[in-house]
């Protein structure tokens, strides 16, 4: 089949793209102490030279305590900023584009036992997992504060010359524990029984990172039904509340819906073979991003256990985007075990594919 959907340019906003193909975010942890160093730079230049048509960088905190729940996941304020400034440059000076993703990871914790972050950890409700509360819940000063450290964190991204921004929604982290009604259990008016009621912290994030960035930059958001507390879990079990729940958030400000679903080929809703991606731009009307192991036969939860994958077809996926079921395509896994896939699939080198195995997420390569 033709590759040649994938490389047709796309524009919202100020932002252009020469191709399809986004890199998606994937935490690394090789930015000691929140800084990103001279490797990480290097690791996104290496994607733009390889024809990434937009970078999305692993996740990147704001500025509250316990934002990050991994010693080497990088901040997005302070001192890590003069180093993200070189990853812009470096990224540039290879003609690509970078979004950065910013990230609080709320009360999910576990990763790196051995580092207890500091200050008090938020949550909504004060639970890790649908009843089990740990934590004191946010209070209504501390939901101000985290929302001005999202719009503090864009205004950061438009200075350094990033090209758009993305917010992290997904996944079961706080923006998306706001959300799921399994761990928001508030009644107050960051709480409630519906999912547009649930939607209004989410909705108070992007107005305050798209008054940050301004009316030009393009604003993504990350979001998922499945938690990486609960893989089965939905937000929206039904088309109408997948409306009540992205409609708030697309009136705030979001350019483009960034889709998560672990495999990108499975329906979201009985009755329709739409993906998740596919039906939030039927119903919303804004451009996606389908995600979710994109080029590989392995599943990418199965990584973090020791499973490697293989080059897989691209032919339904093209297939999906040639009807404009989404936009754009996030590629993982793949790019991260080889920074030239963009180009290798272009020029037609399947057989030159990488597979994908767990080494490569040992180092930045």
């Amino acid at each position: 089949m033709s590759v040649d959907a994938l490389f047709r340019p796309f524009q919202i906003k100020s932002l252009t793209l020469p191709n399809r193909i986004v890199m998606a975010p994937m935490t690394r942890s090789f930015s000691p102490n929140g800084v990103p160093t001279e490797d990480v730079a290097a690791y996104y230049r290496r994607r733009a030279e390889g024809g990434v048509g937009l970078i999305v960088t692993e996740g990147t905190v704001v500025e509250r305590p316990a934002a990050r729940n991994d010693l080497q996941v990088p901040f997005f304020y302070g001192e890590a900023l003069p180093e993200w400034k070189k990853v812009v440059e470096q990224v540039h000076g290879a003609g690509g584009l970078i979004a950065p993703q910013i990230w609080h990871v709320g009360s999910s914790r576990g990763q790196g036992a051995d580092w207890t972050p500091e200050g008090q950890v938020d949550s909504p409700s004060g639970m890790t997992a649908p009843g089990k509360v740990k934590y004191e819940p946010m209070t209504d000063e501390d939901i101000a504060d985290t929302i001005s450290a999202f719009g503090r964190s864009a205004r950061a991204a438009k200075e350094l010359g990033f090209d758009a921004v993305e917010i992290h929604g997904a996944h079961g982290y706080l923006i998306d524990q706001f959300f799921w009604s399994g761990l928001n259990v508030r009644d107050d008016r960051w709480g409630g029984a519906t999912i547009r009621d649930r939607a209004r912290f989410g909705a108070e994030v992007v107005k305050a990172v798209r008054e940050g960035v301004g009316e030009d930059m393009a604003l993504i958001l990350r979001v998922s039904q499945w938690k990486s507390q609960n893989y089965d879990a939905k937000n929206a079990e039904t088309p109408d509340e997948l409306v009540e729940w992205l409609a708030p958030l697309s009136d705030a400000g979001v350019d483009v819906f960034h889709c998560s679903q672990r495999r990108f080929w499975e329906p979201e809703f009985e009755g329709s073979d739409l993906n998740f991606a596919g039906w939030t731009k039927k119903l919303l009307g804004k451009p996606t991003i389908t995600v979710g192991s994109v080029g590989l036969d392995g599943e990418f939860i199965a990584a973090f256990g020791g499973a490697g994958s293989k080059p897989a077809s691209l032919d339904g996926l093209i297939e999906r985007l040639e009807r404009d079921e989404f936009d754009l395509v996030a590629v993982g896994r793949a790019l991260l075990a080889d920074p030239h896939w963009v180009e290798k699939i272009r020029d037609g080198r399947l057989g030159d594919l990488k597979d994908f195995e767990r080494s490569a997420l040992m180092s930045l390569s």
